[in-house]
């Protein structure tokens, strides 16, 4: 016969055993909007810091598709299980100090990094975020191309008319 306590480990246990860390829902739906709208990627470079879930070169940019659980988002979504909670915290605490050296890692390689968290993809935030995504990636783009010393050639007036004495 099993405890309460038991029953709710073991049902942990096959929850968490089903779960992936590669091509998680979150992750596909950033995936195939990014490629919809023509921006090409490689998946969790294997070269770089922390295997990032998305790697545009062009961009100089990575892409961290977060759960909110296991890298301890402050949000709704995220509460300590009540079962061996000590361990949980401090499993968590690891995944957040890790994350935050592969960013400190990657920028000071040069390469800008971008966290999408799992509650932001829900229904209701969904296109706002991913706007907000396309639009920090162009930004990027438009910036790092403005510091390679282009500058737009100077053109002679148009003006039709005599110019004023």
């Amino acid at each position: 016969m099993t405890t309460d306590g038991e029953q709710e480990r073991l049902k942990r246990s096959r929850i968490m055993a089903a779960i992936h860390s590669r091509d998680t829902k979150p992750e596909l739906v950033v995936r195939r909007y990014l490629f919809a709208r023509g921006f090409r990627f490689r998946l969790n470079h294997p070269r770089l810091p922390g295997r990032p879930d998305i790697v545009l070169r062009k961009y100089r940019t990575v892409i961290f598709v977060n759960g909110c659980f296991w890298h301890g988002h402050d949000c709704p979504a995220f509460h300590l299980p009540r079962t061996n909670a000590d361990f949980w915290r401090r499993k968590i605490e690891r995944n957040r100090r890790r994350d935050a050296d592969v960013q400190r890692q990657l920028a000071a390689m040069g390469w800008h990094c971008i966290t999408v968290w799992e509650c932001d993809l829900d229904r209701e935030k969904r296109e706002q975020t991913l706007l907000g995504l396309e639009f920090t990636l162009s930004r990027i783009y438009l910036q790092d191309r403005s510091h390679v010393g282009y500058a737009a050639p100077r053109e002679e007036s148009q003006m039709a008319a005599e110019p004023e004495p």
